[in-house]
């Protein structure tokens, strides 16, 4: 008996030993993003990354989520002290980055940039993972251009102040301003927020200003920019008063859009962690270390079932 009780604790102790090696050998990672309450498009980014750093893909994952820059920084410092391996960043905004990602280096951390860009030498991270938010920004105002109005009186919508897609997606639409084909009716920051989104509307109605676009940065301000129109009985989309325009492509802005109630919806891909984990894999620095997604914008005119399909993001 006594021999077969040793047996017993001699086998669990070999199996313990194994489950504590099996997880020795998991790769620790340490992610800084923006919380999945964001947006449509972050819940998908979340998910996406959930779907791709697990234990049995050979991962051990620690995110952490904030709006805020210096919560981020603390938090990207935390996971040094912690000793991760790689540490992978969707910065609240460009700035402020350096003296954390000198660190991770310094510590032999391997850093990589995911959904933005930020103001760091390339030296400094492995690859970025990016939308041209630029790029989406131009595409759209270009769209607008397009469109032939007589006069441009747009509502802007900014995003959250800082952030690589605010940046990105307010530069094209400046341009317009500054050359003075569009007039600035309003600009004003609602951090990706719906009811901030819908409360800036309001008082640009409530002063009485003429307007015929809306320029959200994102699909959530959009909808609350809508539900402001709808309130105060002003059409909007095809054929309507004002026209509206989004950005990232969630499954029930494109149907929107299908429908006619909105005009224009930017794509922002939510998709960079198998991208990510094939790199950490390959143990190789590609030579060009800003890897863009591809991406487009869709007409209300022209969108068509299929897309939705496969561009939209998320639940209907």
């Amino acid at each position: 008996m006594k021999k077969l009780i040793a047996l017993v604790l001699a086998l669990a102790l070999c199996l313990s030993m194994a489950a504590f090696a099996q997880a020795d050998d998991l790769i620790k990672v340490g992610v800084v993003n923006n919380p999945p309450s964001e947006s449509g498009y972050r819940a998908a980014n979340v998910a996406d990354f959930e779907s791709v750093f697990t234990a049995e893909n050979g991962y051990e994952m620690s995110p952490y989520y904030s709006l805020k820059n210096d919560e981020q920084l603390t938090a990207a410092q935390g996971f040094i002290t912690d000793g991760v391996d790689v540490l992978l960043i969707s910065a609240a905004e460009t700035t402020g980055w350096d003296e954390v990602l000198t660190a991770a280096q310094e510590a032999g951390i391997k850093v990589y940039l995911f959904n933005r860009m930020i103001d760091v030498d390339e030296s400094l991270y492995e690859a970025a993972v990016v939308s041209d938010m630029a790029k989406e920004g131009e595409t759209a105002v270009n769209w607008l251009l397009d469109q032939g109005l007589e006069a441009y009186n747009v509502i802007h919508i900014q995003g959250a102040m800082g952030s690589d897609a605010q940046i990105g997606r307010t530069g094209a639409l400046d341009a317009q301003f500054e050359a003075g084909t569009m007039k600035k009716v309003a600009q004003q920051t609602a951090t990706w927020d719906e009811a901030e989104a819908k409360k800036i509307v309001e008082s640009v109605i409530n002063s009485g200003e003429d307007f015929n676009v809306i320029y959200a940065e994102n699909d959530g301000m959009a909808k609350g920019a809508v539900a402001a129109l709808d309130e105060n009985g002003i059409t909007h989309g095809v054929d309507g008063k004002v026209i509206v325009m989004g950005f990232d492509c969630n499954k029930w802005a494109l149907k929107e859009l299908k429908a006619g109630n909105w005009n224009y919806d930017g794509q922002c891909s939510p998709f960079q962690a198998q991208i990510i984990s094939d790199l950490i894999k390959s143990g190789e620095t590609p030579a060009e270390k800003k890897i863009i997604n591809e991406e487009k914008g869709f007409d209300a005119k022209t969108i068509t079932d299929e897309d939705i399909a496969t561009y939209g993001l998320g639940e209907d």
